[in-house]
């Protein structure tokens, strides 16, 4: 199989579970190859433009999906939910870019970004269902957010506006958000839950980072201003403003500075 095709099968797979065993089977035998020099090729083939997903959880307009206070034992499955929810479309969201812009030639260390974060987020996924587990719930067992593959389609032909939509836009946002999380599930005592987080947490930074040096080659390539155009592209492809407080720290750890998000917390 060709890395896009591999890809593909991870996108048309519905189970979760199911989902992510591929992600990271493939993940795994990409850099076996890359290790012993016998790399895959990448190949081409057609994503779907949504990817195949279970029968449950019932999937809701963002404003319907129901408000539970984290405090409670409900509050804090319905969070961990959130993030299982957002992690499994992170799977297929860094699949998803492989084939989608295989025409677009890139170099091979740009397989290897989105593969490794395919395949981390895989073992997200895969955590915080454990951890819904251990509290007697699972994925699918609440309703979630329906509008989280909207970013993959509003940016379905542009690479330059995937990459500063996703992982620098709505995956910075997680490090803002992550460490208030981290600290609801420790004042809980909730050890599986923290440790789960944390490691979400540190290896997101690098997701981020790898959005923000591709799109950097790109406006390189090209010869662009990336703060212009990062500005441009979150202006037609983010619906709203961005809202503070930053993690400023692992921002810039990540290569997002200030000038680039700051500005666009105003309405235009």
């Amino acid at each position: 199989m060709t890395l896009c095709e591999m890809a593909v099968d991870v996108l048309t797979t519905a189970d979760g579970r199911e989902k992510t065993a591929k992600s990271r089977d493939y993940a795994a035998r990409w850099f076996a190859a890359r290790k012993a020099g016998e790399d895959i090729a990448v190949g081409r083939a057609t994503p779907p433009l949504r990817p195949a997903r279970p029968a449950k959880p019932e999937l809701l307009d963002p404003r319907d999906v129901p408000k539970r206070k984290p405090g409670s034992p409900q509050g804090r499955i319905a969070l961990l939910h959130a993030v299982a929810h957002i992690e499994l479309n992170a799977v297929d969201l860094h699949w998803d870019i492989i084939p989608r812009f295989a025409h677009i030639p890139m170099p091979q260390g740009y397989y290897d970004d989105w593969v490794k974060a395919a395949d981390e987020e895989s073992k997200h996924f895969n955590l915080m269902c454990d951890c819904l587990e251990e509290l007697g719930s699972s994925y699918g067992a609440l309703p979630a957010h329906a509008g989280m593959w909207r970013a993959a389609e509003d940016t379905v032909d542009d690479l330059h506006g995937r990459l500063a939509v996703v992982p620098m836009v709505l995956e910075a946002r997680g490090l803002d958000v992550t460490p208030g999380m981290i600290e609801i599930f420790r004042k809980a005592g909730a050890k599986s839950a923290v440790a789960a987080l944390e490691t979400i947490y540190a290896e997101e930074v690098s997701h981020v980072a790898y959005g923000s040096k591709w799109f950097h080659f790109l406006c390189g390539r090209h010869d662009l201003d990336p703060v212009v155009v990062f500005h441009a592209l979150v202006r037609k492809y983010f619906h709203g403003p961005l809202k503070p407080p930053f993690n400023e720290e692992k921002r810039a750890e990540a290569g997002l500075p200030p000038d680039f998000y700051w500005p666009l917390t105003e309405k235009t």
